[in-house]
């Protein structure tokens, strides 16, 4: 599944593990994607949205 937000375009994001010796690893950060029923123009359609946007209203679900 495609992890980008239709609506905000949040995407996954790069950065690291610092233990606490201070050893350093690359991890990638992934945004809470959900696949959800919107309605767009009328037409219910499924599309990728993050859930910042749902709890925020920015979406019509149908």
């Amino acid at each position: 599944m495609s992890q980008v937000c239709i609506v905000c375009g949040k995407k996954p994001t790069a950065g690291r593990n610092v233990s606490h010796s201070h050893r350093v690893t690359k991890r990638v950060v992934y945004p809470n994607i959900q696949k959800v029923t919107i309605v767009v123009d009328g037409v219910a359609k499924k599309a990728n949205v993050c859930t910042k946007c749902l709890k925020a209203g920015k979406v019509q679900r149908g």
